[in-house]
């Protein structure tokens, strides 16, 4: 089966946490601070992997998680860092959020982006010595790791994307020129999914992908709609099968007219993209197979047979002038990562009688083992000061003696003390 769109939930690793110990020194009586520090955890990245055909594997797995990282422990031993999570994926995959914004194009192989980062490793008691507290006996919590659904959508990347209605012989021609075996029947879309072939062209290669049959009203969604229009996007030339015989209730003349409206509607880039056009089924001996409209907008339109190969071999060799042409006029396909403005670090909000600070940087500015601790309680004290914290509660409107509530703890506001950690 086939899957170019699914959503993943995907988690970061946890940081590990850092340790308390102490080694006993002669003229120190508690000793000099020796607890580690904790591993940071894994991040989320995704990767694009020629390897990859599709995304069916996220369709029946969609949960992944990054390692945690270790935690701490005495005499200075420091937790391992948790290993990566790399989500592989075919080349031509969009990541979006969970806003369904854009976050990455991934067009070439190895080409990748880290989506979560790993939380932050606490860091031991040894780290935290300062001047004013030389054996300090709190350490720092490791920082969560970070969970979101992200949308992974895949669209082929083919020098040539072959279009046409249902039954047009689409697959009949790709499974005649390539080694590809598209399902193929004498009703309409017997094709519910892209196929890729390879065709050889003298010292040429050509990559054909078969989309599934369009028809009038694919750009809104008719038919297969933009399930299967969005293939033709990367495609450098679209080759273009019409289909004379009674099975279709409009000439060939129409149906180019029709195709070339759907895709414009779809993306109006589609619109100039070169063409490659044939009209198929050239065994059936039918009269006007190309109509004297058809050839006024298609002067150079070919008449072919996928089922004899009669035409075939010539038309090939369009097709890959064509995409020569279009290689030599374009840069190479790079693909992009977005790197998106800092969001505020933290947020301040007025609950009840409640002031509630939210936010990464806060948490991770409070997350000491033990804040019964005066040292510990002072060190948080100080780093929300340099955070900014007091200002931006004096400035919503807090006055001393107010409730002041980060993740689990309830603090009560207090003017800062001047003072260094």
């Amino acid at each position: 089966m086939f899957v170019d769109h699914v959503r993943v939930h995907l988690r970061s690793g946890d940081g590990g946490a850092g340790a308390v110990s102490f080694v006993k020194e002669g003229r120190r009586p508690q000793g000099r601070p020796a607890g580690g520090s904790g591993g940071r955890g894994g991040r989320v990245v995704i990767a694009a992997d020629r390897n990859m055909a599709s995304l069916q594997i996220y369709r029946r797995h969609p949960h992944m998680a990054a390692v945690s990282g270790a935690h701490g422990s005495a005499d200075l031993r420091h937790g391992r860092r948790g290993d990566d999570l790399i989500v592989p994926v075919p080349l031509g995959t969009s990541v979006f959020d969970h806003e369904s914004r854009l976050i990455a194009d991934l067009v070439q192989h190895g080409q990748q982006v880290e989506v979560l980062p790993g939380g932050r490793g606490g860091r031991g008691n040894a780290s935290l010595a300062s001047p004013k507290n030389r054996a300090p006996a709190f350490c720092e919590q490791g920082e969560y790791g970070i969970a979101a659904w992200l949308t992974l959508e895949m669209k082929l990347v083919a020098d040539a994307a072959l279009i046409g209605f249902p039954n047009a012989g689409k697959s009949t021609f790709l499974s005649r020129v390539t080694a590809a075996r598209p399902k193929i029947g004498d009703y309409p879309f017997t094709t519910l999914e892209p196929n890729l072939g390879l065709v050889v062209i003298g010292d040429r290669e050509v990559v054909l992908a078969d989309v599934p049959g369009l028809i009038e009203g694919a750009a809104e969604g008719r038919g297969l709609g933009h399930e299967f229009l969005r293939h033709c996007e990367r495609a450098r030339v679209l080759v273009v099968l019409l289909d004379p015989s009674p099975l279709q209730t409009v000439t060939p003349g129409e149906q180019y007219e029709i195709l070339c409206r759907e895709l414009e509607e779809h993306d109006a880039r589609l619109a100039s993209r070169p063409k490659v056009v044939a009209v198929n089924k050239k065994d059936l001996r039918l009269p006007d197979m190309a109509s004297e409209a058809l050839r006024e907008a298609v002067p150079d339109v070919m008449e072919i047979s996928a089922v004899t190969g009669e035409g075939v071999g010539k038309f090939l060799y369009r097709i890959a002038e064509a995409v020569d042409r279009t290689r030599k006029g374009e840069a190479e396909g790079e693909g992009y990562v977005l790197h998106r403005p800092l969001r505020t670090t933290y947020t301040v909000d007025r609950v009840a009688e409640t002031w509630v600070v939210e936010g990464r940087s806060v948490e991770r500015a409070i997350a000491l083992n033990d804040l019964t601790i005066a040292e510990a309680a002072g060190l948080v004290a100080r780093r929300l000061t340099r955070l900014g914290v007091d200002e931006a509660l004096r400035r919503a409107g807090a006055e001393p003696g107010d409730e002041v509530r980060i993740g689990a703890h309830t603090f009560e506001f207090k003017e800062p003390e001047d003072d260094r950690e």
